[in-house]
């Protein structure tokens, strides 16, 4: 049924099906440059996720200036709606070095509810990225 798994991904074949997820949601789906989507990849922690061995959805985090962002959410479109972007944020945070204070991300605001039920609280204004408005979240202790 609903078997998710979301593993961190430790060999390059993993990290393609990951980037083609990406592919799918972001450039075709989303309309972004491809220029813009693959970017501090080589510094980033990545996960894939699952059901019943079908690779569905990815994510990321990577320590930045400010503290630590989980980014590049991407859920395919059969699959949304099944608990995948939940389980994604679950593994992500989970990972987290302990000394992880500062935890953000820039939410598209579709997910922005998604992220409210981990503690993550909008912050400042409105902005646009990747043609795609999008909140600032920071994860409230």
């Amino acid at each position: 049924m609903n078997n998710i798994e979301v593993n961190k991904v430790t060999t390059e074949d993993v990290l393609e099906k990951v980037f083609n997820i990406r592919r799918i949601v972001f450039v075709d789906e989303q309309n972004c440059p491809p220029e813009l989507e693959w970017e501090n990849e080589d510094v980033s922690t990545h996960f894939l996720a699952t059901i019943d061995g079908e690779p569905v959805g990815a994510c990321r985090w990577r320590k930045t200036d400010a503290g630590y962002k989980l980014e590049r959410f991407a859920v395919l479109q059969a699959y949304r709606g099944r608990k995948v972007g939940q389980a994604l944020v679950t593994a992500a945070l989970a990972d987290l070095p302990g000394d992880a204070e500062y935890i953000y991300l820039n939410a598209q605001l579709d997910a922005m509810g998604l992220y409210a039920k981990f503690g993550f609280v909008a912050e400042g204004p409105q902005f646009e990225e990747a043609g795609i408005q999008h909140f600032k979240m920071v994860k409230k202790h």
